[in-house]
């Protein structure tokens, strides 16, 4: 009971984040309490560090790069060409945006492109004129197409990261395994938003009314480097997949070299265009506070209780066929995420799959491993609490004069994620063991 006391203050604290303390700060006051109060040892502190530092790092450097290419006028450009392929037509812009979205966010992260798109796609909605309906179906498939396309790649989500470092898979494995997945989430995203938003998508929009997107390059050193730049850190990635080399790693490179481009610093900075002062300041440094503090509030929650009943559920899962198995395992995580937010889930997820290793079959074990990502990827968007880029998506547009209420949300989130939630697991069900068989595994 002090366990779970200690964390549900912890999260009202994460999410209330009263006078400016941020959601670093707020999950550190928890774990203070948590060790002061002996729910977890300062040994646990180790053992959370070794489990998340690698996730985290790689996820900052992520932001920092994508912080970067957007003071160049990278996404704004992207924006821009898929507003003129739509040709007017707002029935063709609406897919576009998707699909849009769905690569921002393979390549640069679900809050990147949750929280770097979203204000790029307001501003071409407010040249263009839409009403207020029409905006806001663009609006919610922006911030829903981040989560929900989050699978591909390892970089693609913290939690797949924080999943492949603790299941030991590699960069190519996991790619091999949830690319064919995210294409299944990509059109069942695609499918279920225009069923839900058909009526309010305008059919026409004035192409004069956009700029060239040329002129929304800021950065032309920054922009063109971009390319080469994310090729090389895609290829790295995948030729050192089956070495022990942290992902943060590459990822600092890359982002260390798209600064050094920016800030000028082999030629003069006279001609300087990004404030790497300002995109420094702007780094989700609290995330690195917030992994290791929610996650040791959530350490001592699994060891009291939650974790082992966790895995007695996934024990009765796995005696079912691979499909129950799969599809309860994602929706039990989907569950949990949506009330504890989605990072501390993944943990919990995670330690569970882990003790019920032979108890299940090795095969229902493995799809266990990807179900509770998907889970954790698409999960959250049941409520706004269930993920951090939720709770800052949705500040953003409050920011912008876009308030979004939590029933309004929720009534929205629960229709459209659970259509997708379950073909993508469906999906998950069906490939993996054709991939084991192919693979020879």
């Amino acid at each position: 009971m002090l366990a779970l006391l200690i964390f549900v203050i912890t999260l009202v604290f994460v999410i209330w984040q009263p006078r400016g303390l941020g959601i670093g700060w707020s999950a550190m006051a928890g774990a203070i309490i948590a060790l002061l109060t002996g729910v977890v040892g300062w040994g646990d502190v180790s053992i959370v560090w070794d489990i998340v530092w690698d996730a985290t790092f790689t996820f900052v450097a992520l932001i920092i790069i994508s912080l970067v290419l957007d003071d160049a006028g990278f996404f704004a450009w992207a924006a821009l060409h898929i507003a003129r392929w739509g040709k007017g037509n707002g029935r063709l812009l609406f897919p576009l945006i998707i699909i849009l979205g769905a690569a921002i966010s393979a390549f640069f992260a679900n809050d990147g492109a949750a929280l770097l798109l979203t204000p790029i796609v307001l501003a071409i909605l407010m040249r263009l004129k839409f009403s207020e309906k029409s905006a806001l179906a663009f609006i919610i498939a922006t911030g829903f197409v981040a989560d929900s396309t989050s699978l591909p790649l390892v970089i693609s989500n913290l939690v797949n990261i924080v999943s492949a470092n603790f299941f030991d898979v590699s960069f190519s494995r996991y790619a091999m395994v949830m690319v064919p997945v995210d294409i299944v989430s990509l059109l069942a995203t695609l499918l279920v938003l225009w069923l839900y938003f058909r009526r309010d998508i305008p059919p026409q929009y004035p192409l004069e009314r956009l700029e060239d997107p040329a002129h929304a390059i800021r950065d032309r050193q920054v922009f063109y480097a971009a390319f080469p730049i994310i090729g090389v850190l895609l290829v790295a990635l995948f030729v050192t997949a089956h070495l022990d080399i942290p992902i943060s790693l590459f990822m600092g490179a890359g982002a260390l070299a798209l600064m050094a481009i920016a800030g000028r610093w082999f030629g003069g900075r006279s001609k300087r265009v990004i404030s790497l002062a300002h995109v420094l300041k702007n780094a989700p440094w609290q995330i690195v506070l917030f992994s290791l503090g929610m996650y040791l509030v959530v350490y001592g929650l699994g060891q009291a209780w939650l974790t082992s009943e966790a895995a007695h559920v996934l024990t009765l899962l796995g005696s079912q066929n691979i499909y129950v198995a799969t599809i309860g395992s994602g929706f039990a995580a989907a569950f949990l995420a949506s009330v504890m937010n989605n990072m501390p889930a993944t943990l919990i997820g995670a330690l569970a799959i882990d003790q019920v290793n032979g108890h299940v079959p090795a095969l229902v074990q493995q799809l266990m491993v990807y179900a509770n990502v998907i889970g954790n990827d698409l999960g959250p968007k049941f409520t706004p609490i269930g993920s951090l880029a939720t709770l800052l998506w949705l500040h953003v547009l409050a920011g912008k004069g876009h308030k979004i209420s939590w029933g309004q949300y929720m009534k929205v989130g629960i229709v459209i994620t659970t259509p997708v939630l379950f073909l993508t697991l469906l999906a998950l069900a069906v490939w993996y063991p054709i991939l084991g068989a192919a693979s020879g595994q």
